[in-house]
């Protein structure tokens, strides 16, 4: 109803809404139905049977390392003078040493040795290749010259005689030197690898940005070209602790790696070759859980390359073959 003058009568007007509007609490943020990196990373993770297997084996050698010990009353540097050379028993589960130590607590403690020097190397030498590659990259001019032919002589060298020349030098030091030396010596690839990937990147727009809005180069390095090649560093650690076990195995087999009083896989398996034919549970347990580290972390980190990158050759495998599945059990039904 409209009054003289045209307008409404107040009877007639629209109420304003009355409602509560929804706001969102202090602190918490409106729901993303749109999943982050990580979440869908460890979805293409969880669904590669062998990366998870790779995962839970990992997960049960750590936990059999520092949680095995306890379950036995032998300590690993214990003689047992009335079991010599003994196979297998309830008393001693993996048998005994020449010398009577009970194998089990030997090849714990083994186990945890490696695993340690193992995860210390993968991650310094992956630190190391990363800072030296994206400054070389992204400096450029003499600090890529100085950077780059350091890395040439140090692939011209081969590895593992410095480091068998260089560890008795050292040999009082402990393995935390040894560890030093094994991550100083297998970095250069992927520092190559990181250089290359770092031309790339300081050509992109927000790089750009953020040198002409003055941000100092090593900041820039560490806040937009590393955290852009993360998938590269994450799976090369994992190579690189896989490797490393191999490495400090090998050297301790032959006297250059980890020295008594201290063990670790390859001191055992040196000590033992050679009654391994007679009494081969002295070399089958601890070669064996060599073995599953290195299966372990190569189940990983296929899994990682796959996860981080979806277009990668066996990701797209896997995709294609959940398809057939998918299509398969559709055309059953």
């Amino acid at each position: 109803m409209r009054t003289a003058t045209g307008g409404r009568t107040p009877s007639s007007r629209r109420a304003p809404w009355s409602g509560r509007t929804r706001t969102p609490r202090p602190g918490r943020p409106p729901h993303d139905h749109h999943p982050s990196r990580t979440r869908l990373t460890a979805r293409r993770f969880a669904r590669n049977r062998l990366a998870v297997a790779g995962l839970a084996l990992l997960a049960l050698l750590f936990l059999a390392a520092y949680a095995g010990p306890l379950l036995t009353p032998w300590d690993h540097r214990t003689h047992d003078f009335l079991n010599f050379l003994s196979g297998p028993s309830a008393e001693h589960w993996w048998g005994t040493t020449q010398s009577g130590l009970d194998l089990y607590a030997l090849t714990l403690r083994g186990l945890q040795k490696s695993l340690v020097i193992g995860v210390l190397v993968g991650v310094l030498s992956t630190f190391l290749s990363a800072v030296v590659g994206a400054f070389a990259g992204y400096f450029g001019g003499w600090t890529d010259r100085v950077l780059t032919g350091a890395v040439d002589l140090l692939l011209v060298m081969p590895a593992f005689l410095v480091v068998a020349v260089l560890s008795p030098l050292v040999r009082g030091s402990g393995w935390p030197v040894f560890v030093v030396l094994l991550a100083a010596f297998s970095w250069m690839i992927t520092g190559r690898v990181v250089r290359s990937v770092t031309l790339t990147l300081k050509d992109r727009e927000y790089v750009k940005a953020a040198r002409y809005m003055g941000v100092p180069g090593p900041v820039i390095v560490f806040r937009h070209i590393l955290p852009n090649m993360a998938s590269l560093l994450i799976i090369d650690a994992v190579i690189q602790a896989g490797a490393a076990v191999i490495g400090e195995s090998g050297l301790s087999y032959f006297g250059f790696g980890v020295q008594p009083p201290d063990v670790s896989l390859g001191t055992v398996i040196a000590d033992n070759t050679n009654m391994a034919a007679s009494y081969p549970w002295l070399f089958f347990f601890p070669a064996g859980c060599l073995v599953l580290i290195g299966v372990s972390l190569a189940f990983i980190g296929d899994g990682l390359r796959d996860a981080l990158d979806p277009d990668s050759a066996g990701a797209q495998a896997r995709a294609k073959g959940r398809g057939k599945r998918a299509a398969m059990e559709g055309h059953r039904r």
